[in-house]
């Protein structure tokens, strides 16, 4: 595509052609909302593709200035979920309220204050990082600075660079850019750091923290639970559709079971001789591995009792549960209730 026909489509976006972008003018007619209301209240959610059904009777609410995180295992429903609230997608049943709008019927006001980053994007190959910035940037009536928010993000050095010739994550920051230009009080982040390095998923991580202390309420979609326990306020667990759990990531890493201890037994023991050890509630194997789960000063109990029975170890390790471990234990499901679906 020639630099000629990037221009076209600036200035077609920009208005020449309402047609293509009459969806996206702002409404002066959107009032502040009232302090204390939910920014959105999902209201039994179902959503199907055919037979299968994606969304399945989920419910809740997200607060204003909130970090609303989602999570659950792929096809769980967590993508369908988020692209109904942003009236990408219509639900087949259930309720959406967005600052008091609809997504379904007032998806034009909508647009004008809720940013969403996707999972996958693309742009024209030729378009440039700064005019696709620019672009998204006169949608809005109270935009970012795009060379500030650039800078932020880290790809200020190839804003004259074409969208073909970027990195896959590259590509990620201006999507992330795309969706935060407009100075959103909503931002949607699906998958927000995949593709990033480990810097710059930590910068990223302190943008959404300053973009949140400015009041904007963050719904983020991630498969890092180390992301959802530090940006997080509170976290739905969707598996296969539906709703499991809803609480803060603490709360959630509660769930685990306490204490663990892994190790490797000289020999093999049975699991009766384990639960029989005071303060053990569960046990895991995987391969050579031994994983015991309670409460108390587990590992020394563990130790002691089967250091009586001539039991020795190797390669122990004590640690208490997070929230790596809440998700594999709340999503581990019986082989006959697996269903591949959509996300």
């Amino acid at each position: 595509m020639s630099d000629a026909a990037n221009a076209r489509i600036l200035n077609q976006a920009r208005g020449k052609h309402p047609d293509l972008m009459g969806s996206l003018q702002l409404s002066e007619s959107l009032k502040s909302p009232r302090a204390g209301e939910p920014a959105i209240t999902v209201q039994h959610l179902v959503k199907r593709y055919g037979d299968f059904v994606a969304v399945n009777d989920v419910s809740f609410s997200i607060g204003q200035g909130e970090i609303f995180g989602i999570i659950g295992p792929n096809g769980a429903g967590k993508t369908t979920t988020v692209e109904c609230i942003s009236g990408l997608r219509f639900p087949d049943s259930g309720s959406i309220s967005v600052f008091g709008l609809s997504p379904q019927k007032d998806r034009d006001k909508i647009r004008m204050f809720l940013g969403v980053q996707l999972q996958e994007s693309a742009m024209p190959p030729r378009l440039k990082v700064l005019e696709a910035v620019d672009l998204f940037a006169s949608f809005y009536s109270n935009p970012l600075n795009p060379n500030e928010l650039l800078e932020s993000l880290g790809i200020d050095k190839v804003k004259s660079s074409i969208f073909k010739k970027l990195s896959g994550g590259q590509k990620q920051r201006l999507s992330i850019a795309l969706a935060l230009i407009g100075n959103p009080k909503i931002a949607i982040l699906d998958e927000l750091t995949t593709g990033l390095d480990p810097e710059a998923r930590r910068e990223t991580w302190t943008l959404i923290e300053d973009i949140r202390d400015r009041g904007v309420t963050v719904i983020l979609v991630t498969h890092y639970m180390d992301e959802a326990e530090r940006l997080c306020d509170r976290l739905a667990l969707i598996n296969h559709g539906k709703l499991v759990v809803l609480d803060t990531p603490e709360a959630i890493a509660a769930l685990a079971g306490g204490n663990r201890v892994r190790f490797i037994p000289s020999r093999p023991v049975e699991d009766k001789t384990l639960l029989a050890i005071s303060g053990v509630t569960g046990i895991e194997r995987k391969e050579k591995y031994v994983t015991v789960v309670g409460t108390g000063d587990l590992a020394a109990s563990v130790i002691n009792s089967l250091a009586k029975i001539g039991i020795q170890f190797s390669e122990i390790e004590a640690r208490s549960g997070n929230l790596d471990d809440a998700f594999v234990k709340l999503t581990k499901d019986k082989s006959s209730n697996t269903t591949e679906g959509v996300q």
